[in-house]
């Protein structure tokens, strides 16, 4: 029978890591793989991780399972980040369970939609590519609008239409903030509308927050959640902490769900634990544990902190550099200067992306993804200098 099953294309990105490393080029620049790095291009351990790791090394006294909630400390040490310091159970309200990475919390998000009647999904795109997978793989739904317009904003007029022509047993999936793959976010003026027409419409809102911290800072990335958090009864986030603590391989996320009645918060897990259970059973402890400690103590968030804040401020130097460079050969960088995060697209075709690999040893997603972590004030100028030359 296993017969029947067909080949599947093999994942562009992962394609793209073995080309980048068989190519001898000693100037080759790797802009695919979503990770951050140095101006080295380094991906370290962050000084934080470290130091949770050697402290968990010296207290832990058992790898016995953990319940398929995980470990509701990390939950819980994380919420007072995400929802807000001063009410971040919004009095009871919200609570949630910790999950094998962002993805299984989107993927547990979406089936605990689905458990509660959700029929379709309404998605901005593009989108990180699993959003749509995952949502195939359910057997939901999926209704698309255009997240952003050819000038490299927010298209708003296509977001309140779809919120507005949501029915009663649809959700809408949006990225909480540092868009990927567009780089691309709401203004805190969008996310004021969008809450209202959220309200307005009855639609479940399903909030993804990946990259909390990388785009302005976390009190900043989270003014959209907590916008819209603040005007529904009830949504469903989740979260991931690979990028922001740098815990890729360890993949340790959460999902929460949010309650009209607090009554009904522990109803609503159930269903995310007995999911849970018959996916991965049990969430893999390391790094949420490590997160965990990191949140319990005020020096070691200070360092956390600290780490955080030299990423996003790289990073928005090379946005800075980018913007700063205008228009070479066809296309144009100034919008990329106000974007946030790990991810913006250059307006490429194939053909264009083949150049770049081929004639200049630049390696970026056949979309015209880019990780702008990849560039460095090194090598920034002579990947301006490629793409004016394949677009001219």
């Amino acid at each position: 029978m296993l017969n029947n099953l067909q080949q599947q294309p093999a994942d562009a990105l992962l394609a793209l890591i073995k080309l980048h490393n068989e190519d001898p080029r000693a100037d080759k620049i790797d802009l695919g793989v979503g990770v951050y790095r140095t101006g080295d291009g380094a991906t370290p351990v962050f000084a934080a991780i470290k130091q949770a790791e050697h402290k968990l090394h010296e207290t832990q006294v058992s790898k016995a399972y953990l319940g398929p909630e995980g470990d509701m400390g990390f939950v819980h040490a994380l919420m007072p980040w995400i929802f807000g310091k001063q009410d971040p159970s919004m009095g009871g309200r919200i609570d949630g369970m910790q999950t094998p990475g962002g993805t299984g919390a989107v993927r547990l998000a979406l089936a605990l939609a689905k458990r509660a009647g959700v029929k379709r999904i309404w998605m901005g795109t593009p989108s990180w590519p699993n959003h749509a997978q995952i949502v195939a793989d359910l057997g939901l739904e999926l209704k698309t609008f255009a997240h952003s317009t050819a000038d490299g904003v927010a298209n708003m007029d296509a977001v309140l239409g779809a919120i507005a022509e949501a029915g009663a047993d649809d959700a809408i999936l949006l990225h909480g903030c540092c868009h990927n793959p567009t780089g691309i976010d709401y203004s805190n003026a969008d996310w004021d509308k969008i809450a209202a027409a959220i309200k307005a419409s009855g639609v479940l809102p399903l909030i993804d927050l990946a990259y909390q911290g990388l785009g302005y800072g976390m009190e900043e990335d989270a003014y959209g959640l907590r916008r819209v958090l603040g005007e529904v009864p009830e949504a469903l986030v989740a979260y991931s902490c690979d990028k922001n603590f740098g815990l890729y391989r360890d993949r340790v996320g959460a999902v929460y769900v949010m309650m009209a009645d607090a009554a009904q918060v522990n109803a609503a897990l159930s269903n995310g634990h007995a999911l849970a259970r018959a996916a991965w059973s049990m969430p893999p402890d390391h790094g949420a544990a490590a997160v965990r400690i990191i949140l319990e103590d005020e020096a070691l968030v200070k360092t956390w902190q600290d780490e955080l804040d030299q990423m996003r401020e790289r990073m928005l130097q090379v946005r800075a550099r980018l913007g700063a460079a205008g228009k070479q050969g066809g296309v144009d960088f100034t919008p990329m200067g106000s974007q946030s995060g790990l991810f913006s697209i250059v307006p490429l075709t194939g053909e264009q992306v083949l150049a770049m690999r081929e004639k200049h040893g630049v390696y970026m997603a056949g979309s015209g993804r880019i990780n702008v972590a990849g560039l460095t004030m090194n090598n920034i100028d002579q990947f301006i200098a490629a793409v004016a030359d394949v677009t001219a």
